[in-house]
């Protein structure tokens, strides 16, 4: 939790995105865990094969759902060396950067960390769940 609540930097660019997909295309054999806010955290890291389908899928969708000009829902621990990146929905952003009280889990994270198992605030729609499913089934 205490590298979940960390500081973070947005990737506020589509090029900035693209960086990170890059670094993390780079090495995907490095243990990352893909965490889908809402189900269960995994117990073992991605595959290679599996994180380089998980950014491909991930970097459609977020082009595809996001319609800005501008990325800005994708945050790293580190932009040149990630460790924790947190994915938010498009479709559930409420105050993802600044302040709130309440703010937004993200959708999705990617961690170097065993992630914990982290209290959905909301049922997670049918359409992402059939998704993942399909990804990771």
């Amino acid at each position: 939790m205490s590298a979940f609540r960390g500081g973070f930097t947005s990737t506020l660019r589509w090029p900035q995105l693209d960086a990170l997909w890059g670094l993390l295309r780079a090495d995907p054999g490095a243990d990352w865990f893909i965490y889908a806010v809402g189900e269960g955290p995994p117990e073992t890291p991605a595959s290679a094969e599996e994180l380089v389908r998980f950014i491909d899928e991930m970097d459609r969708f977020l082009r595809r759902e996001h319609e800005e000009d501008y990325c800005g829902i994708v945050y790293a621990d580190n932009l040149q060396q990630p460790t924790f990146i947190k994915i938010y929905d498009p479709h559930n952003l409420g105050v993802s950067c600044g302040y709130s009280n309440n703010p937004p889990l993200p959708g999705w994270v990617l961690s170097k960390l065993p992630p914990c198992d982290l209290p959905s605030t909301r049922v997670l729609p049918n359409n992402r769940r059939r998704w993942w499913r399909q990804l990771f089934g």
